[in-house]
């Protein structure tokens, strides 16, 4: 593969999950969060269970401690999921995109707080800026951020949580289409057995909401993910950061086509910043550090 078809290869997952937050909102017009979180997630389980045991038959199981860490990368992966999709009832999708962003700048403090890797130093400026972006995107001050946003923040932990130990898992078993199809999984399970306690469940509002469902389950979970790994076999790291770091954008773009999302220009300055940070976190390990310092 070419680099050139690469890097577009990492554009089009970017531009699924991007747009993947459009079809998250509109799906609540019919069901309700735990069933389509349980959905989707099960459809993505079922969508990269075939590379899961291609890539299970190639190195053997996973051991105790595999499959343990694997259930905790879950239930983080489920907890971020969940959040977002709620948060989705109170937020735009344009905020939603950005807000879930800042997860690049926390997963550093959490490798740090969990494994004791020291944060590269330009974390420290990244996370003023991103704090001074949510703040701006909500208008330009606290009161003005509502249970959405803040959802969306608290998501964005879980969502860290959950990279920082699938990177780890992942490293540690070398099988990490397993663990996504684990995490997948426990997910998909956990919101269908929440979802009859607390929202109707009705085949014809399923079957309304299907079209949302596929996007997200299917392109978003399974095909996504398969585009992201492949991309990344011909793409250099540099390259690769700023390509998926577009996703926030796409759904800032499709949130204002689709859905008539608009932001004033405070909270388009508060968007930049956002995207400013996460880039910064992203590329800045990448450069040299010039000769001498």
């Amino acid at each position: 593969m070419t680099r050139t078809l690469a890097n577009l290869t990492l554009l089009l997952a970017a531009f699924i999950w991007g747009t993947a937050f459009v079809a998250q909102s509109t799906a609540m017009r019919d069901i309700g969060p735990f069933l389509f979180t349980g959905l989707r997630f099960l459809l993505a389980a079922v969508a990269i269970l075939p590379f899961a045991l291609r890539e299970r038959r190639k190195n053997g199981s996973l051991d105790r401690a595999g499959w343990a860490l694997a259930a905790l990368t879950g239930l983080t992966f489920f907890l971020g999921g969940i959040l977002q999709q709620i948060g989705l009832l109170y937020t735009s999708v344009t905020n939603a995109g950005f807000l879930t962003g800042i997860y690049v700048v926390i997963v550093p403090f959490v490798a740090w707080a969990i494994f004791k890797s020291l944060p590269h130093r330009i974390v420290w400026p990244a996370a003023a800026i991103s704090f001074a972006g949510t703040l701006l995107l909500g208008g330009g001050g606290i009161a003005p951020l509502g249970i959405g946003d803040a959802l969306m923040v608290v998501a964005a932990v879980f969502w860290a949580l959950q990279v920082a130990l699938l990177s780890y898992a992942a490293a540690r078993t070398g099988q990490p289409v397993t663990l996504a199809a684990v995490q997948f999984t426990i997910g998909g399970v956990l919101g269908m057995a929440i979802a009859p306690f607390v929202e109707p469940i009705e085949i014809e509002r399923i079957a309304a909401a299907g079209i949302e469902i596929l996007y997200a389950g299917l392109l978003s979970g399974g095909i996504a993910y398969t585009l992201q790994a492949i991309g990344q076999r011909w793409t250099p790291p540099g390259d690769a950061a700023v390509i998926l770091s577009s996703e926030v954008l796409f759904a800032a773009v499709a949130g204002a086509v689709i859905l008539g999302d608009r932001l004033t220009p405070v909270s388009w300055s508060g968007a930049g910043l956002i995207m400013g940070a996460i880039l910064l976190v992203q590329l800045a390990p990448l450069m040299r550090r010039p000769a001498g310092l």
